[in-house]
Order: structure tokens, then sequence, then C-alpha cells
């Protein structure tokens, strides 16, 4: 019987796209490998919710999230020894970089194999070099990106053979098409005519690459082609304050709302109550938010200095832009919002959503890591 040991930061408690990433990356293992064992070393979570889809699957959880967090991390690096030592699982599965170097000593120690799955920033210009060398023995890096997986090989003189593709994924029976809702747009005070450019982010001072700010530096250009545009930003965080005074000083009030916090079953409705959605991000490591946006069949602007690259399948799927040159962001849009842009894809909403969808949906996900598991194992076998 196959023993996996699966590391990750955190599923349950914080959604965000690593979650998404590596509760799709649970579900496909466990998938794969119905009669075999499953340790899943969770650092930040508390205990897994009554109601989820990865109940009564083969995964014994261990959670690690009622630790107090001045030692959290000793602990729990303590537990992986320990528990790899004990378990002897026939592979271990790093879900963060951060975990890699315990796996890197387990390794030294046992011999037990290890793989590490990059996210983007997590990775980029990394200089650590416990971190590095943890990348150098791993048995395989899984990238979320071409983006990504590029940028590695070149920064860490890593070998190519090392690093496979796994881009996100997610679930299309969560996002449909659908009319724009009438509770939203009476809510914001919106007419169905009025064209809407949409972003879904968080808002925080870390994360000021999500490109929030530079639509909003585009808007006045926008609207002496499009006067009535109006551009909703859903989430919340502390860069909230910086956000309100560059609306404030370019007198975009009455054409900008910060919708702060909304729950998940209203994040489609405001997919759909869009026209346009976009986050001409320069830091993405892939960008979840693209492939929901797409599945709503809404056209999508990306940046084209990151994994946006990838979500929007280098243009066929949506436009990308310089995520510094406002201009150029202003047209890009206003092309968009008036039907002009030469991407005909873009103004077919079930076709857009049928392509993302074979591209990006979970058994395109399940599939490619089935066969690099399957060629590992088989590997493993034959040796």
């Amino acid at each position: 019987m196959i023993k996996l040991h699966f590391w990750i930061p955190n599923i349950f408690d914080t959604k965000g796209g690593i979650q998404s990433y590596l509760q799709a990356f649970l579900m496909a293992i466990s998938d794969k490998f119905i009669n075999s064992k499953i340790e899943v070393y969770n650092k930040l979570d508390s205990e897994q919710p009554k109601e989820n889809k990865l109940l009564k699957r083969n995964i014994s959880f261990h959670f690690y999230g009622n630790i107090p967090p001045s030692f959290r991390s000793l602990y729990f690096a303590i537990a992986l020894l320990v528990g790899a030592i004990k378990g002897r699982p026939n592979l271990i599965l790093t879900g963060h970089i951060n975990f890699a170097p315990v796996a890197y000593w387990i390794y030294r120690l046992t011999g037990i194999p290890y793989w590490v799955i990059v996210h983007g920033i997590d990775v980029w210009d990394l200089k650590n070099p416990i971190k590095q060398n943890a990348l150098q023995a791993a048995t395989k890096i899984l990238s979320v990106s071409n983006y990504t997986r590029d940028r590695i090989l070149k920064e860490q003189n890593l070998n190519p053979q090392l690093i496979s593709l796994l881009p996100v994924t997610f679930d299309p029976s969560k996002f449909k098409i659908a009319p724009k809702p009438k509770q939203l747009l009476e809510r914001y005070g919106l007419t169905p005519e009025q064209p809407i450019i949409l972003t879904v982010a968080r808002l925080s001072s870390s994360e000021g690459y999500k490109g929030y700010d530079q639509v909003i530096r585009a808007l006045p250009q926008i609207r002496q082609e499009i006067p009535n545009v109006h551009y909703l930003i859903v989430g919340k965080g502390n860069d909230r304050p910086r956000i309100e005074e560059l609306i404030k000083s370019l007198n975009l009030q009455d054409y900008v709302t910060l919708t702060g916090f909304i729950p998940d079953e209203e994040l489609v409705p405001h997919y759909n109550l869009c026209d346009v959605f976009a986050m001409p991000s320069k830091g993405e490591g892939f960008g979840i938010v693209y492939l929901e946006a797409l599945a709503c069949g809404k056209p999508t602007l990306g940046g084209n200095q990151d994994g946006a690259i990838d979500a929007l399948c280098d243009g066929e799927l949506g436009a990308l832009v310089n995520p510094d040159n406002i201009e150029e962001i202003a047209q890009t849009l206003d092309q968009i919002l008036q039907g002009t842009y030469p991407n005909a894809l873009m103004y077919q909403p079930q076709a857009l959503r049928s392509k993302v969808i074979d591209t990006f949906g979970y058994e395109r996900f399940k599939a490619t890591l089935t066969s690099y598991l399957d060629e590992y194992f088989q590997a493993s076998v034959r040796s």
C-alpha cells in the first residue's frame, strides 16, 4: 500500500488561491490512491469543518493551528520529522517552499523522496541557501505556471527535467454565466446598461502588485470615451485607506466602489455583474480569479509580466497588458468595453467558458497530476 505525507500551510480557515490549489491537489491524490494512506499535516488550521468535500476519504489530518504561534513552526517541523520517521511514507509532498528544508533533512536522514509545489512569488528571487538546497535535492518540483517554472530555472540553475507544470484549477460548477443581478445593481446604484469593470483581490499593502490602483489611474482616460463607466473592487485589507485617497485625488468618488468583504455566495453574482474583469498584476503566480471570471463568460484583462500569461493562455483567452503602462490599460479596457478588441472569443461567453474548463478544469488537473504520479511510482518499481 502506498503511503503519502502531504504538508500544507492551511486549506480551511483561509480562502485564497493557494488554499484552493492545495484542496484540489488533495482531492486528486485521494481520487488516485483510493486504497492508500494519505497523512495530511496542516500547520495553521485547527480542525476540519463538519461539512466539506474531503470528509469520508482516505485522508488522516493532523492539525497544529492550536499550537501557540511563538513556537508553532518548531513544533510543526518536529511533528513532520517524527511522523516521517515513524510512518515511512513512500513520498512526501510539500505544499509550500517553507516546508522543503524539513523534507530535505528527512531525505538526508532516511532517503524518503519529496516533491515541492511552488506557487510564484514564494520562490521568485529566492536567496535563502537552505531553501535553494531543498529545491535542488527534490525529486520533482511542481510549478503552477510556465512563468514561475522559467523564472526559477533561470534564477536557481535547476535541471529543467526536475520541474513539471501543474496549472491552477477551479470548480466550474460554482462559476456559471448569468444575467446581471438586479439586487447588486440596486445595491451599488447602477443600471443594467452601465459598463462595469471588476477586480477581485485582497487590498493588502503587501500585495500592491495586483494592479487595482493602475485601473483607477486609467479611469479618467476611459471616461473620456465611456463617461458612465463604473469600477468595482471586491476585497478587504489594509491598503484601503491609500486607495481611498487615490480615488479622492482623481475625483472619482462617484465612479469607483470599494465593496469591502463579500460572503462567498455573492462572489459569482459579482462576476456576473461586470462587463470586464481586470487585474493588471505583476506578481501573480497564476491567479485563480482569472479562471473564475472566464468561467462566468467575462472578457478578462491581466498583466503580461507574471502568471496571468498562463491563466490567459498567452492572450488566447483574454487581453494582456503592460501593468506599468496606464495608457495601455486604459486603451485596452476602452476597446473591450466598446466591443472592438481584436479577439472574437472574448465576446462569446459560452465558448469562453468551455475553453477555460477544457484547459483548466479539475479533470484536466487530476489527469496531469495522476500522470506524474504514475510515472514516478512505475520508475520506482523498476529501480
